[in-house]
């Protein structure tokens, strides 16, 4: 009986964990379009307020948000370090949303906010297997860029190279980002760590 009810409960943890790892991907997916859309229209406020309350939300969901918050803290850094060195080698050129000249527009922060609130809920799975993260981010970190360039909201000033840098350093930055996450685990309670996911309702 005990056996049973054990098998049960994971079996339900598994499902619940499933169920929330796509809504957090439907969530971020829409933020993704209205970041890009918006900042293509000259109004990238509104990806900033999407993400605000997609962060919120996040937070108040998480077991450890403290956590979770350094984790975001760390990865919009990062991001934006790394976007501006795009930006100022001139591979990368962005129509609208730019505060300081060479460095990265602003609304940039919300996507890669948006990125992180997934770390340790969609792509928790990829922690352990860097070497696959990183073909993957090398993968689909520059269509992105291109679905955002398609969309209006960045362009590709030397195509070639800037498919390059970005194949390269999402190489980099996915798995790197991901082992960042699992040190700063928030959603992943200290008693079920790397083992039982807890996502709160």
């Amino acid at each position: 009986m005990q056996s049973m009810k054990h098998s049960l409960t994971g079996l339900f943890a598994r499902r619940s964990s499933g169920t929330t790892a796509g809504l957090y991907f439907v969530v971020c997916q829409a933020g993704w379009f209205v970041c890009v859309l918006s900042a293509a229209r000259g109004a990238g406020w509104l990806g900033m307020l999407f993400a605000g309350c997609a962060v919120v939300w996040h937070l108040t969901r998480v077991p450890e948000p403290r956590r979770e918050a350094r984790l975001l803290a760390a990865t919009v850094c990062v991001g934006m370090i790394w976007e501006s060195v795009l930006v100022y080698a001139g591979l990368l050129v962005y129509p609208s949303g730019t505060v300081i000249d060479g460095c990265a527009p602003y609304w940039m922060s919300a996507l890669w906010a948006l990125f992180a609130i997934q770390f340790n809920v969609v792509f928790a799975w990829l922690r352990a297997r860097p070497v696959l993260a990183a073909v993957l981010g090398a993968l689909a970190g520059p269509l992105s860029f291109r679905a955002g360039a398609a969309l209006g909201a960045v362009h590709f000033n030397r195509p070639l190279a800037a498919w390059i840098a970005l194949a390269l350093g999402w190489a980099v930055l996915l798995p790197a980002l991901l082992q960042l996450a699992q040190r700063w685990d928030g959603v992943h309670r200290e008693a079920q760590a790397k083992t039982h996911p807890l996502h709160s309702s």
